[in-house]
């Protein structure tokens, strides 16, 4: 399978997340509330999904199936919830380079970890000090970007 076009999809995507805090806070401003802003921003990502399934299929979605699921991989919506909310507040404080900057350095942090570790089923990938360089380059850009 080619990975460019998934790759070059994923870019596409995280230019359009790098805008969407300073959106939602615009929303917030407007409405006077990060709550409220990250709200209305939920909402719409779950009309966009809707009409998504509606034309590509849900899977399989049914009771059955879903009892199936440990109950806490349903925080991953949980999670997306925190970030939509984290980027209505953080963002306008710290600006979008800083807040994305710090978010990739602990996505990194993380991923490491999960790879390392092989969490949820993943492929196991060991810490290489290669690996471990790089996430410290991620976080030193953080401090660098939060000290420039």
């Amino acid at each position: 399978m080619q990975t460019l076009p998934y790759a070059l999809t994923a870019v596409i995507v995280g230019a359009a997340l790098a805008i969407q805090p300073a959106m939602n806070a615009t929303l917030a401003r407007s409405v006077g509330s990060s709550n409220g802003a990250s709200t209305l921003s939920i909402a719409v990502a779950l009309l966009t999904m809707l009409v998504l399934i509606a034309f590509t299929g849900a899977g399989d979605i049914s009771r059955e199936r879903l009892a199936e699921v440990p109950w806490w991989i349903f925080l991953a919506g949980t999670v997306g919830a925190l970030f939509v909310a984290g980027g209505t507040y953080i963002a306008p404080v710290t600006g979008t380079l800083l807040f994305f900057v710090c978010v990739v350095a602990g996505q990194l942090l993380a991923s490491t970890i999960a790879d390392h570790f092989g969490v949820f089923g993943l492929e196991v990938r060991e810490v290489s000090p290669m690996r471990l360089a790089g996430v410290g380059l991620a976080l030193a850009g953080a401090v660098m970007v939060g000290n420039g």
